[in-house]
């Protein structure tokens, strides 16, 4: 699918929120080196659109990212800058990645760990969000992602099942998570 945005939108230099596991603010760092070697504890957050028929829309990062490159995951997922509170950033990069503005939802957040082979590791404490579009709406940033997609939750259970190691490790943990405990948000 073609792309109407390649603007760059991302920096390695860019200033990321160091957090206890109390999502309380402790500093800054670069966020280059907030992914180095076991990472360091940050705020992110994590954007699921779903659309009309129920379906999820994903996205394929790039070849260019640091950490899981052409790894499918979920429609959005970025940190806060400093200064700056997860929901705004939330929609600050759905709009810049994918060209979408909607209302989000805000579900949970959680601390989680993962480590991208000898490159680096997501140490992260993240705040999940859902939000309503159509494909229509979608105008991907080549820079960010290289494909997008809905899938229906049977086909995205199925894909997880027989192909887990194409999906990034938070997408998995947090598409579990929503259906055990926020369910009755999906619905319009």
């Amino acid at each position: 699918m073609s792309s109407a945005l390649n603007k760059v939108v991302s920096s390695d230099l860019e200033e990321l929120i160091l957090v206890n596991s109390d999502d309380e603010k402790v500093g800054t760092r670069p966020k280059r080196e907030c992914h180095l070697d076991q990472g360091e504890l940050h705020r992110a957050f994590s954007v699921f659109i779903f659309n009309s028929a129920g379906e999820v829309l994903l996205q394929q990062r790039t070849a260019q990212k640091f950490l899981w490159p052409l790894y499918w995951s979920n429609a959005c997922c970025s940190h806060p800058r400093a200064g700056e509170d997860s929901e705004d950033a939330a929609h600050r990069r759905l709009n810049q990645e994918l060209g979408i503005s909607t209302p989000l939802t805000y579900l949970y957040k959680f601390e989680y760990h993962a480590r991208y082979q000898n490159v680096g590791s997501e140490h992260e404490l993240c705040w999940v969000w859902i939000g309503f579009a159509e494909a229509q709406d979608i105008l991907p940033n080549s820079n960010e992602v290289a494909n997008w997609r809905f899938f229906s939750r049977e086909e995205l259970d199925r894909e997880l099942s027989q192909n887990p190691d194409t999906y990034t490790p938070w997408m998995k943990m947090e598409w579990e998570r929503i259906f055990k405990d926020h369910q009755n948000l999906l619905n319009r």
